[in-house]
């Protein structure tokens, strides 16, 4: 009986491990899109500033 304990232990601590495993990777694979569509979205400002010059003189 104790044989079956023992092993149902090992399969639970292997299938908690994968479960948190998993869990990591999808955090920080969310993490990276995120920063990635930050990036891909980002306007440089100094446009504005030679435009107004332009328009103002």
């Amino acid at each position: 009986m104790k044989k079956v304990i023992k092993i149902i232990a090992i399969i639970v601590a292997v299938a908690a491990a994968i479960a948190g495993i998993c869990l990591i990777v999808k955090k920080l694979a969310a993490k990276k899109q995120a920063t990635t569509s930050e990036e891909e979205n980002y306007v440089s400002c100094s446009c504005e500033e030679e435009f107004s010059a332009e328009t103002i003189a």
